[in-house]
């Protein structure tokens, strides 16, 4: 007998004499296999979904911030940059705080409805901990899905301030944002994202957040804009944008965020985050078609203002169906986005004499309203969609439909609550002395430009 095959018979036999002295060993033993059987965070999806963050928070600072600071008059550029920064700070801490337990983590009361306490503070997550993608098996660590969607968190608030730009206190916004975010958004998100959310349950699809996202703060703005009013001289004299070249390099700066934005819900660098990625940019470009050629058909000129607001438009109608539908049916969709977007942010707007500053509602509302009711339809893979498991397109646009009306009517009820409890505390609006000076100099005590 070699020494070898000595080795292999010996072995076992040593082991189970050192078992025998010290059964302890047998724990030690099980522990690695027990360690081994944690899942463990892809290192490629966790890298992807940190490129993704990055780029959702680089939508925010500087995207929305230049976007809309280009399209308010120079007297007002800094009061909006300062809302900005100042509404998604706050919602950031929130969200540590109390967002990720009420929004994405069970419930103890009404989990159909919103999240329980049991992840307050974080409590209870650390570098260890996992949070699971689409795919059975594969997770991210937690803190890295955490940090993702705080983003959204912060991000939707942000959306609101273009409706009342130009006329709103800076501490109003903040606190209006805050508790729009802790009383709207929470309990929506839950419900559309949350595994046993209502919404979620009933089968209906939202991919990146056409309901949580942009409808709801569509919703919002649009009813701030009635109850704040329109700014001093609206309608009677030209409130132009300041610079149109800053507006485009913000919304330059959202198209390239937005592939975060989208692509990042898939969660995982597969497929799926490629469709989202390919859907995002050929349906902004179809909106952007869409929305010029209408403009050019109605005014007989097409506009830089317009171009970036189709791409707008089309962003976010791709939003709730980035990867869930085809190339082309996401072409079509932005092409629809980009003329229905259009016409209610002149025709619709002008009429009822709303002051929607920066056509949130008209871009973001509508925008998502389309997309959300589309994906129900371009979900069908006789059009080039994935499908879904016992699709029938005309369930499907029910249950996305259903949706979009819970949205509307929550999130238009209780932001109109809290705007009013804004306005009955601290006050909504300036002074008509300081809306005419301008919110820079007599709120901030800056100019954005020197004289």
């Amino acid at each position: 007998m070699n020494l070898s095959k000595f080795a292999r018979l010996a072995l076992p036999v040593v082991a189970l004499g050192l078992l025998a002295i010290e059964p302890s060993l047998a724990q030690d033993a099980a522990a690695p296999a027990a360690e081994a059987a944690a899942p463990v965070p892809d290192k490629g999806d966790t890298s992807w979904m940190i490129v993704a963050t990055t780029l959702v928070l680089f939508m925010i600072f500087p995207g929305i911030a230049l976007f809309y600071g280009g399209l308010v008059r120079a007297k007002n550029v800094l009061s909006v940059l300062v809302q900005t920064v100042a509404v998604a700070s706050v919602l950031f801490v929130a969200w540590i705080v109390y967002g990720y337990s009420f929004a994405l983590n069970a419930g103890s009361v009404a989990d159909w409805f919103i999240g329980g306490t049991s992840r307050l503070f974080l409590s209870g997550i650390t570098a260890d901990s996992t949070a699971a993608t689409f795919s059975d098996g594969v997770v991210i660590p937690e803190y890295v899905f955490i940090a993702f969607q705080a983003t959204f968190f912060a991000l939707t608030p942000c959306l609101i301030i273009g409706g009342l730009v130009e006329r709103v206190k800076t501490s109003a916004i903040v606190l209006f944002c805050l508790l729009w975010g802790t009383f709207v958004y929470l309990p929506i998100a839950h419900m559309v994202w949350y595994s046993e959310g209502y919404l979620f349950a009933m089968g209906a699809l939202d991919f990146a957040g056409g309901t949580v996202v942009h409808i709801n703060a569509g919703i919002a703005a649009l009813v701030g804009a009635y109850v704040v009013g329109p700014r001093i001289g609206y309608g009677k004299e030209v409130l132009a944008p300041h610079s149109l070249v800053i507006t485009l390099i913000g919304a330059a700066i959202l198209f390239v965020g937005w592939i975060g934005f989208n692509a990042g819900s898939n969660l995982e660098a597969t497929g799926g985050a490629a469709l989202a990625l390919l859907n995002t940019i050929v349906a902004t470009a179809g909106a952007a078609i869409g929305w010029l050629l209408i403009e050019k058909i109605a005014r007989g000129k097409a506009s830089l203002l317009g171009g970036v607001s189709g791409v707008i438009a089309g962003l976010v109608a791709i939003t709730p169906a980035a990867g869930l539908v085809g190339p082309v049916g996401s072409i079509v969709l932005g092409f629809i986005a980009g003329i229905v977007c259009y016409f209610f942010s002149t025709t619709v707007k002008n009429a009822l004499g709303y002051d929607d500053s920066l056509d949130v509602f008209g871009i973001h509302g509508i925008g998502g309203i389309l997309g959300s009711i589309g994906t129900g339809i371009l979900v069908a893979p006789a059009l080039g969609g994935v499908g879904v498991d016992g699709y029938s397109m005309g369930s499907q646009v029910y249950i996305q439909t259903v949706g979009v009306v819970i949205t509307i009517v929550y999130g238009g009820i209780v932001s109109y609550i809290l705007y009013k409890i804004v306005d009955l505390t601290i006050g909504l609006r300036v002074s008509a002395e300081v809306e005419r000076e301008g919110l820079d100099i007599a709120l901030h005590g800056e100019r954005g430009y020197s004289i």
